[in-house]
C-alpha cells in the first residue's frame, strides 16, 4: 500500500455557457483524443436539443438525470480466510458523480444511430425521468449491494 501523499486535486473551472462546474466535467468526460471543442460541441448540442424538445431547462434536466443515476452503494471484494466476499459499502460523492457521468455516457454511446449530442440528449431526458441504461445500471448496483448486505460486518 503506497504511504506517500496524494497529489492535490486539480480546480476545475465551470464551463463558459452555463458556468456550471458539472457541465465542464461532463465535456471533459465526453472528450476523447484531446477534441474539446468537439465535445463541447456534442454537449451544447445535446443541451440545446433538450430544449428544443422538452421545452424545460437542460441545466434543470441535466442536474435532474445525474441526480436520479448517482449510485450510493456498491459492492467492493474483500478477501477473508480464503473466499471472496462482495461487500457493501457508501460512495464518496466525487466518485458518485464520476460514476453517473460515466453511466450516462456509455448509456449514450450504445443507443442506435443518429448523432451523439441526439443521443445524450435522449439518455439525459430518460435519466431525468427515472428511465433509460444508466438508471437500470444504478438499479443494478443497488440490488447487488442490498443482496450482499450480510456481509457488512467485513468493511474496513
Amino acid at each position: 500500500m503506497a504511504r506517500r501523499n496524494r497529489p492535490a486535486r486539480r480546480n476545475i473551472p465551470p464551463d463558459p455557457r452555463y458556468n456550471n462546474v458539472q457541465v465542464q466535467i461532463l465535456i471533459n468526460k465526453m472528450m476523447k483524443r484531446g477534441k474539446k471543442s468537439t465535445a463541447e460541441r456534442v454537449v451544447y448540442g445535446a443541451f440545446d436539443r433538450i430544449q428544443a424538445q422538452a421545452g424545460r431547462d437542460p441545466l434543470d434536466t441535466f442536474q435532474a438525470a445525474m441526480r436520479a443515476a448517482t449510485p450510493v452503494l456498491e459492492v467492493k471484494p474483500r478477501r477473508v480466510g480464503g473466499a471472496t466476499y462482495q461487500v457493501p459499502i457508501e460512495i464518496r460523492a466525487d466518485r458518485r458523480i464520476a460514476l453517473a457521468m460515466r453511466w450516462i455516457l456509455n448509456a449514450a454511446r450504445a443507443r442506435g444511430g443518429r448523432s451523439m449530442s441526439e443521443r445524450l440528449a435522449a439518455e439525459l431526458l430518460d435519466a431525468a425521468n427515472n428511465t433509460g441504461a444508466a438508471i437500470k445500471r444504478r438499479e443494478d448496483t443497488h440490488r447487488m449491494a442490498e443482496a450482499n448486505r450480510a456481509f457488512v460486518h467485513y468493511r474496513w
